[in-house]
């Protein structure tokens, strides 16, 4: 009785130190992509993308660039507004294209809009505060804090880090959903 209550808890300080192993590997990959990514001059992804508004859900598939001249953001569908590119200043929730003006409306109080929120994810990938980490499956999954208000976590695929999916959350509600492909 007495050598089971001394190997017990060595065996559980065993299992805690054998987590945080895996975990520091997690860290340690996740930092290493995110340098990678920022260090990159080019970028390109296309996402499917869902807006939930508290009255109204959109929908766009969206492709994102990013090179030396900066970003841009282009609407694939829906058909109607295909080929409009986003222009995005600070603190602005409109598209030009051509004169013709969309407003899509902010999804919070800060500005967080479907057509910001690629470079937002970007933005996360690169200079967000990793808060957390875990895997489930075949898939690493990063918190990441841009801001005050705004977190995204995103999943990734955990041989290749590359990201398959994210969540954007304004003060811990989720206002976008992507799925992302062609990475």
């Amino acid at each position: 009785m007495t050598m089971k209550r001394l190997l017990l808890p060595l065996l559980l300080t065993g299992c805690l130190l054998l987590a945080g192993c895996g975990g520091r590997r997690i860290e340690k990959r996740f930092l290493a992509f995110s340098d990678a990514l920022a260090a990159r001059e080019d970028l390109s992804f296309t996402a499917e993308v869902r807006a939930e508004y508290a009255d109204r859900t959109l929908n766009f598939t969206l492709g994102y660039e990013k090179n030396a001249d900066g970003e841009t953001v282009t609407v694939l569908r829906p058909e109607r507004i295909a080929g409009i590119r986003a222009h995005i200043a600070p603190g602005s929730s409109t598209l030009e294209f051509e004169g013709l003006i969309l407003d899509t409306g902010p999804l919070d109080p800060y500005g967080l809009t479907p057509m910001n929120a690629l470079p937002k994810l970007a933005e996360a990938l690169t200079a967000g505060h990793l808060d957390s980490y875990w895997e489930e499956g075949p898939e690493t999954v990063c918190r990441l804090i841009l801001d005050d208000h705004l977190a995204v976590t995103v999943r990734m695929e955990t041989e290749s880090m590359i990201p398959r999916s994210a969540e954007l959350q304004s003060d811990e509600t989720v206002c976008i959903f992507c799925e992302l492909s062609d990475w």
